[in-house]
Formats: C-alpha cells, sequence, structure tokens
C-alpha cells in the first residue's frame, strides 16, 4: 500500500526528474524525506541519446556508449578538425542511464516510483497531485510537465526548433573512425536553411548518423530519410548498411520564460523549467548543474530555483536566437566563424556558461556582422 503523502513529488521520470531524484537519494540530508517520483512511461526503451562535453572523467562514465577528444566540423567550404583536450565528448544511451537511475533508486526505501498518469497538480496547504488511478499530497512538487501557456504563447517569444532524425546504422565492413565524431556537417542541406549531419561513429560497423534542423518550422518525417540517405551515400560513401534503430526529437530554442511558471509550492525543471540551454538545446551538464543548485538551495530554506539562471547568458542566447529566427540562412556562416575564429575550448566555456568578459569578447568579435548588430538592438 503506497503512502500518499510525500514531502516531494517529482513529476516524470525523464533526465532531470530521475537527476534530481539520485541526487536526493545520495545525499545524507534528505534520508528522512519521503520522496515519490511519478510518470507513465516505465523508461524500458533507448528512447534518446544524450551528448555531452566535460573535462576528465564524470559520474556517468560507467554509462557511456562511446566518447571522444577530436571531432570535425565542415561547412560547404571548409574542413576543420577540432583537439577537444582537455575536454571529452561523451555519448550516453538514455536506456543505460533509465536502467542506473531505477536500479539506484530500488534501493532506498524513502523513494517510491509509481506508474501512473498525471492528471493535474493544485497548490493549497499542500500540493494535491492527480493521477489516473488517485490523489497525492506533496509538501513541495518538482514538475516537469512543460506549461501548456508554451504552446500558446509562443509566438510572442524568439522560439524556433531544434528537430532531428536519426538512424543508426550497421555495415558489413569497418568503415567508421570511431578516433572523432562530426560535430555539424553542412555539406547536405535543405533549401538554405540551418541544416546539418552529425555523426557518431560507435564502433568501426556502427555509427548514429542525425540530420538536424534549427528552424521555426517543423518538416514530414520522409523529409529527414531524403536527406540521412543522400549524406549516407553521397558524404559518407555507404551503400550497403542495415538500419538497426531510429530516434526523433523537437528540443525548443526559445526565450519563453519556461522558469517563470515556477510557484512557492512548485518548481518547474527540466525543459519545463527552461533548463535547456537556449542557444544549443544542450541539456545533460546544464541539468547536472542545476540539481546540485537546486539541493544547496533546499538545504539553505531558499526557494528551489534560486540563482539558476545569469542575465548575460540569457540575453546572448537571446540575440543568436533573433538572428537565426531573421536570417535562417545564416547558420553554417555563424558555426563556421565559431569554430574557426575561437579554440573549441572558449566555445565550450562560453556555451557551459562558465566564460569570462575576454572569452565573451572573442566569441561576439568573431561574430560581428550587420545581422548581429540589428539582432543586438532588437534586444535590447
Amino acid at each position: 500500500m503506497v503512502n500518499n503523502h510525500f514531502d516531494y513529488i517529482i513529476i516524470g521520470n525523464g533526465l532531470a526528474g530521475f537527476q534530481l531524484a539520485i541526487a536526493l537519494s545520495k545525499d545524507p540530508y534528505f534520508k528522512n524525506k519521503h520522496i515519490a517520483l511519478i510518470d507513465k512511461d516505465p523508461k524500458l526503451t533507448n528512447d534518446k541519446t544524450w551528448c555531452y562535453w566535460e573535462k576528465g572523467s564524470g559520474k556517468w562514465d560507467h554509462l557511456i556508449t562511446q566518447s571522444w577528444q577530436t571531432a570535425y566540423f565542415y561547412s560547404s567550404k571548409k574542413a576543420i578538425n577540432l583537439d577537444l583536450k582537455p575536454y571529452t565528448y561523451k555519448m550516453l544511451e538514455a536506456i543505460h542511464f533509465y536502467d542506473e537511475a531505477k536500479r539506484i533508486l530500488s534501493k532506498n526505501k524513502n523513494i517510491t516510483c509509481i506508474v501512473e498518469a498525471v492528471i493535474s497538480v493544485e497548490a493549497h496547504t499542500e500540493v494535491i497531485v492527480n493521477t489516473t488511478e488517485t490523489t497525492y499530497t506533496a509538501t513541495h512538487v518538482f514538475d516537469s510537465r512543460i506549461t501548456p501557456e508554451f504552446n500558446d504563447k509562443k509566438e510572442a517569444f524568439i522560439t524556433i526548433a531544434q528537430h532531428f532524425k536519426g538512424w543508426t546504422i550497421e555495415t558489413d565492413t569497418p568503415v567508421f573512425d570511431t578516433n572523432a565524431f562530426t560535430m555539424m556537417d553542412y555539406r547536405i542541406t535543405h533549401n538554405n536553411q540551418t541544416t546539418f549531419t552529425y555523426v557518431l561513429p560507435i564502433t568501426p560497423k556502427k555509427a548514429l548518423i542525425e540530420f538536424t534542423y534549427f528552424t521555426k518550422e517543423l518538416v514530414k518525417d520522409d523529409v529527414y530519410d531524403t536527406f540521412l540517405k543522400r549524406y549516407i551515400s553521397e558524404i559518407l560513401k555507404i551503400e550497403n548498411y542495415t538500419i538497426t534503430g531510429v530516434e526523433r526529437g523537437v528540443i525548443p530554442m526559445t526565450t519563453f520564460p519556461f522558469n517563470s511558471y515556477s510557484t512557492p509550492k512548485i518548481t518547474k525543471i527540466g525543459t519545463a523549467g527552461g533548463w535547456v540551454k537556449g542557444s544549443t538545446g544542450y541539456s545533460f551538464k546544464h541539468t547536472e548543474k542545476k540539481v546540485e543548485q537546486l539541493l544547496v538551495n533546499l538545504k539553505a530554506n531558499k526557494s528551489p530555483s534560486v540563482g539558476f539562471f545569469k542575465k548575460k547568458y540569457g540575453f546572448y542566447d537571446k540575440v543568436f536566437l533573433k538572428v537565426l529566427l531573421d536570417h535562417n540562412t545564416m547558420g553554417e556562416w555563424i558555426f563556421e566563424q565559431f569554430y574557426t575564429k575561437n579554440p573549441v575550448q572558449t566555445m565550450f566555456k562560453f556555451l557551459d556558461e562558465e566564460s569570462n568578459f575576454k572569452d565573451e569578447f572573442k566569441v561576439m568579435k568573431s561574430l560581428f556582422s550587420l545581422a548581429f548588430i540589428k539582432a543586438f538592438f532588437k534586444t535590447l
């Protein structure tokens, strides 16, 4: 029989929900807190792949599928080899993370995992969480569901989508170099939009290949297939292969104020809390940092999301997104400037929001153009 009252309820067992639950379970401060994790999905399949960079070893290294310290960038005119050291770029298949999270949480008697669909959340003296099966209450709720207002109001904000489809393919003979991955390849694009191919070689005979858009409008499923086939045939020169896995994704790249939808008793987390980097769509390491800060805030009796966001990076993201929205044909030029005029280590620090003014000035200088000047003044 499940106790229906908890100190904390986490809605959603995706990246943010599981990372938060794991962090709470490992911190002795919360050992007497009763915590529930509620999601309708038991997470039994590999529904996505997370990639991230970090220096040295990390807490998830035992789960990663592959890692690289060299990357390739291809524009239509240039080929650039990027030495990432001291950073390593790491690939983590979601199923390994889900399985590890469930293994860790199953050992903690104060954490209950509930497979039910949440219907509504209401904040009163306690927070009431209604599911398809029953009703639970909590002192505080961490909610990873995106607010419905996003779809209703996103047109009032700068919003584009990072949308993609990826195939994991396997070949009969060794064709992939596992020493380096392709971060962006603009040699095949769609209608001069910001579109590129991303290649993660897992073994000499296996790779994940994704065709990605940074655009306002989505495309039909078979459009991705057309460009994946072309890339594999024309660029990789592979004729015979088997598709062993497929993944799709749509990540909002937006200035929409997700974090403003948190309340004193309900904290939005993950994408719903604005934890995804607006200008890149990267979320894994940003989530890890937000979770660490959240626990510090809870132990200090502060609002859970205090100190999450730095205004200057929000402004940089806003300028970048404005340029991509108004001048989507410039995507290739922007990223070529990024990687030809800045060390990749500077770019990683900038995107990790760990840069100093000198780093930021270099990045801004490399993107100096009329489009960026206009976007800068429009976003002031």
